[in-house]
């Protein structure tokens, strides 16, 4: 099975734990290298966030349970790589 190696997630989550906490424990996650959350809409209640996960292994599985145990929930996958290497896209004349 392929090395999962990025992972771009849009979560909904609740404003406790805040985005520090939530971007420690998921860089704690063994095989995660590092990690970014970037908020694009704050609620009364909840905040819509993008996280963005790399790392030799990125736990897919372990990344869900923590973020559910958290009072997140995932939206979409916005983005995921595998492999020995990260491609970035590219540019081409259709976009």
């Amino acid at each position: 099975m392929g090395n999962l190696r990025r992972l771009v997630l849009d979560v909904l989550k609740q404003l406790e734990p805040s985005i520090v906490e939530l971007v420690q424990m998921l860089g704690d996650l063994e095989g995660v290298d590092g990690v970014n959350i970037s908020i694009h809409e704050i609620d009364r209640r909840v905040e819509n966030a993008k996280l963005t996960i790399e790392g030799h292994k990125v736990p897919y599985e372990r990344i869900l349970e923590l973020i559910e145990q958290n009072g997140g929930a995932v939206h979409s996958i916005d983005e995921v790589a595998a492999g020995k290497v990260l491609i970035e896209d590219v540019i081409t004349p259709q976009d």
